[in-house]
């Protein structure tokens, strides 16, 4: 369903708007970019990074563990930010698991951005008026200025002057991330990455500027999960890149299965200052 969001978005050269003729955007500076035979489209521009993208093994372990319904109170306060036919951004979407629930309950359309082809083939075949990208959000966004109502950030880096500048007035940026409490069995059980403790306070400095914080609420809850699925929830987040899951299977041995595991996040809501650096 890109054709349903190629309004939003922009050329990553030139920043032009751009029109859709067949299976490729064209911009009015001449810049095109062919669709993907799944249907998503790759807008790189500018230098690259070092950043590792999900494999699929991330993504089949990702979908499994949040097809569990583990994560569904997140799910719930981020749908409950998204007004009525909203336009809905999501960078580092992964599978779009929170974006295509987001898109559903308010009856609006997103774009789904990562870094990740194979992930972008996922986002590509959600429901709805979804549309997937490959793209790096450490770069300016392949997003037109001003057209998004909501932004997302779901476990995933922010890119804060480039939210700041595709929000729409009155738009709002929520921002999911992990306290030094989540999952903190499991990272004391098989050595999962952790949480630095001053995470928050490195949000709320890199806010600073573009945008103030309208709310913040704590979600923290008991989940009970059997050895397989705490491999999941180890395997489908940067541990995958240290970490097997052999090594997973047998640091478990020993442990109660299933085993309680604290689900620890804050969810926060931020309004774009009246003045920004774009």
């Amino acid at each position: 369903m890109l054709s349903a969001v190629v309004d939003l978005l922009c050329c990553p050269v030139c920043r032009a708007p751009f029109e859709r003729a067949d299976r490729t955007l064209w911009c009015g500076q001449g810049h095109s970019f062919d669709l993907a035979r799944q249907g998503y489209v790759t807008l790189l521009g500018g230098a690259g990074n070092n950043f590792r993208s999900d494999t699929t093994e991330m993504l089949a372990a990702r979908t499994r563990f949040l097809d569990g319904g583990f994560f569904d109170p997140i799910m719930r306060a981020v749908n409950e930010e998204c007004a009525d036919d909203s336009a809905i951004l999501d960078m580092g979407a992964g599978t779009g698991h929170y974006l295509a629930a987001a898109v559903r309950h308010c009856g609006g359309r997103g774009v789904g951005v990562d870094l990740s082809k194979l992930a972008a083939r996922q986002i590509s075949r959600l429901d709805g008026r979804i549309g997937a990208v490959v793209a790096d959000g450490w770069q300016p966004f392949p997003i037109a200025d001003g057209v998004i109502d909501v932004a997302l950030s779901i476990f995933s880096p922010r890119n804060v002057a480039e939210f700041a500048r595709v929000l729409a007035p009155g738009g709002r940026l929520v921002v999911v991330s992990p306290t030094p409490r989540h999952l903190t069995e499991v990272v004391g059980s098989v050595g999962m990455i952790g949480v630095d403790k001053e995470k928050s306070v490195r949000i709320g400095n890199s806010m600073a500027g573009y945008f103030t914080r309208t709310e913040r609420s704590l979600l923290e809850y008991p989940i009970t999960l059997s050895h397989s699925q705490v491999v999941d929830v180890v395997l489908m987040g940067p541990s995958a890149f240290h970490l097997t899951e052999h090594h997973v299977t047998s640091q478990l041995t020993g442990y109660a299965d299933p085993m309680t595991v604290t689900v620890s996040v804050t969810a926060a809501v931020y309004q774009a200052d009246s003045v920004t650096d774009s």
